[in-house]
């Protein structure tokens, strides 16, 4: 864990706040004088924005746990907004229908040669972007040959 202690006193502690939350800092610290005296510091997360007052005993061990919280609650996001833009496509007409009206990735199966991802291309402008790892097998035919496939590929278009 890194801790940066900004002392300048030529800015005021709203363009600080702004500057350091550009900069992608998850959590801050602010101390001031009363903070100090009631053994207390304000500590701000970025990712919800959320503000609580913690006691400075501790301080470092509640950061740190924060600190997990705030990375699990960007992977599950992150996760969540992937979901919502993912659909799946059975058939050709339905995947050139996802293409042109939602945006995101489309799971559809492919025969697995060259050609046929080339003429998707060439047909869509829609290219795979992966073959995930753990990838469900599933028997299914591709969206354009009709030949048989064993798993759903990832496609997109490239804006």
């Amino acid at each position: 864990m890194r801790v940066k202690y900004d002392n300048d006193d030529t800015t005021r502690p709203g363009w600080k706040f702004a500057e350091y939350e550009l900069r992608g800092v998850p959590v801050r610290v602010a101390l001031g004088p009363r903070d100090l005296e009631n053994n207390l510091a304000e500590v701000a997360r970025r990712d919800t924005k959320e503000k609580q007052s913690l006691s400075l005993d501790g301080l470092g061990d509640n950061i740190v746990q924060l600190l997990a919280d705030i990375q699990q609650n960007m992977f599950d996001t992150a996760l969540k907004f992937r979901a919502d833009k993912s659909s799946k496509a059975d058939t050709w007409d339905e995947f050139v229908q996802l293409l042109d009206e939602k945006t995101g990735f489309i799971y559809a199966h492919w025969d697995g040669t060259p050609e046929t991802e080339e003429k998707i291309k060439e047909l869509t402008k829609a290219t795979i972007r992966c073959i995930p790892l753990d990838n469900p097998l599933e028997d299914g035919k591709c969206i354009l040959s009709g030949k048989p496939s064993i798993q759903r590929v990832v496609f997109a278009r490239a804006y």
